[in-house]
């Protein structure tokens, strides 16, 4: 089968960071399903772990957000058949999604939306899966319709991609939602996703947030620089309040600041239950649940840039560009089908 290799050496500007090239179809183990990809989407992830491989001389397959269709059924996979078109982010501890087949574990993986496009269902998986995540398992709020009304969230850059599904999730739950964005594009694309209140990251926060009559909020997401805004949730936020974050921090951070609010610091990374085992079957379940809110058009998605031309390394390299220049507003999604050159 095609795949696409990729490197961690050279810069995504060279070549030689993405090649097409030929695996073996994937195995089936009794909890997988083998899946024939149809589109993928790029992460900040991708990005981040192609720049983490050291010199190799097999290229790894990256790719966390993909739609394609099941060709193939485990022995103890019971709740889907050939045929079924499903989306899923899978597994950082396998081969990923950037190749015409796929082997995933069935647990993690949910029936697509029926409303959206391959290209539109692509880019919501790994964001909606960390947005569910954090805002419903690790700052406590209620997943249901309307359940979190007169509380208050703070994002902080609303307009990528997991800040745009937290915002719509959040809104649907009952929160009001404050975003930060500072470009003209971004601010009236956090606004379409719902936020109410749009604030300046370029300009102190504290100020702003005050002059729109709010005093703390409930919860705050960092999904830019912990380092930069620690300090900024740790006074915004509310006494017995989470402030969460999905970026590593580069410096040690004050934690002490939390303590005398009793209030708590959350990491989220959706990769840990696949890579560790833990919990798997709730991921496919979250993702069912974001399907469903997807076809009631509650959830819209996020895809903003389509590349349609097919699924071969200059394509995923022309998007992992654009993630790496770090001005993307939503989602870039790869659609099929796979078109690249053999590797000799």
């Amino acid at each position: 089968m095609r795949v696409i290799e990729s490197f961690g050496t050279q810069s995504i500007d060279e070549r030689a960071a993405m090649i097409d090239g030929t695996r073996p179809t994937p195995n089936v183990g009794e909890h997988d399903v083998r899946v024939k990809i149809t589109a993928v989407s790029v992460n900040p992830v991708d990005t981040k772990l192609r720049q983490a491989l050291t010199s190799q001389t097999v290229g790894t397959i990256l790719g966390y957000d993909a739609v394609g269709q099941i060709a193939e059924i485990g022995s103890a996979v019971d709740h889907f058949e050939i045929g079924d078109r499903v989306f899923y982010a899978g597994s950082t501890a396998r081969d990923g999604a950037n190749a015409e087949e796929q082997a995933v574990d069935a647990r993690l993986i949910a029936h697509a939306p029926e409303r959206l496009t391959d290209a539109e269902a692509a880019a919501l998986p790994l964001t909606s899966l960390t947005a569910s995540e954090v805002l419903f398992t690790k700052m406590g709020f209620k997943m249901a319709a309307d359940a979190n009304t007169g509380q208050q969230l703070l994002i902080i850059n609303g307009a990528g991609g997991v800040g745009s599904v937290a915002i719509q999730l959040a809104k649907w739950a009952g929160l009001t939602v404050s975003a930060t964005a500072s470009r003209p594009e971004t601010r009236d694309w956090v606004k379409k996703m719902g936020a109410t209140h749009i604030f300046n990251h370029r300009e102190a926060l504290a100020p702003q947030v005050a002059d729109a009559g709010i005093n703390f909020f409930d919860g705050i997401l960092i999904l830019h620089s912990t380092d930069q805004y620690f300090e900024t949730a740790a006074k915004l936020i509310k006494p017995f309040g989470h402030v969460a974050s999905i970026v590593e921090n580069r410096e040690p951070l004050p934690m002490g600041l939390l303590k005398n609010k009793a209030a708590s610091f959350d990491w989220e990374y959706m990769f840990a239950k696949s890579d560790y085992g833990v919990d798997l079957s709730s991921q496919g379940q979250l993702l069912a649940k974001i399907a469903e809110l997807a076809d009631q058009q509650i959830l819209h998605t996020t895809l903003t840039t389509t590349i349609d031309s097919g699924i071969n390394a200059d394509n995923l390299r022309a998007a992992h560009q654009l993630v790496e220049a770090n001005k993307m507003v939503g989602k870039v999604v790869v659609t099929g089908p796979f078109n690249g050159s053999e590797k000799a």
